[in-house]
């Protein structure tokens, strides 16, 4: 009887990039979510949507917080995205990795300068 040790990657297959698919679709419909939410909110607000208006919307500690969460899965979805394209799209290998390291830099800049907006560093 043959013992198997490890398992075998498999990568072919229906179920090949599951992972990817699901996480768009998770994260889109977290995005999609948060603006119904964000549109409730300005809807019930009162009198016209002035800058005092938009931002008290965005005080609460929990809307910082669940903010930055639906920044984050965006920011995700469009890795996600953006790197399928280059694969899919960009053949010469150095220039998909210039490509990806770019992407990478100017959305951990994002990640970054969405933690500035909105608690003000």
């Amino acid at each position: 009887m043959a013992v198997n040790y490890g398992s075998k990657r498999i990568v072919v297959g229906a179920h090949y990039g599951m992972r990817d698919w699901l996480a768009q679709r998770v994260t889109a419909v977290l995005m999609a979510l948060f603006t119904v939410v964000v549109l409730a909110q300005v809807l019930i607000s009162s009198g016209p949507i002035t800058y005092d208006t938009w931002s008290g919307i965005f005080a609460p500690q929990a809307m910082k917080t669940l903010t930055f969460a639906v920044i984050m899965a965006m920011l995700y979805h469009v890795w996600v995205g953006m790197r399928d394209v280059f694969m899919d799209y960009i053949k010469p290998v150095i220039l998909r990795l210039v490509l990806q390291v770019f992407a990478i830099v100017w959305l951990v800049a994002c990640g970054g300068w969405a933690i500035q907006v909105l608690w003000r560093f």
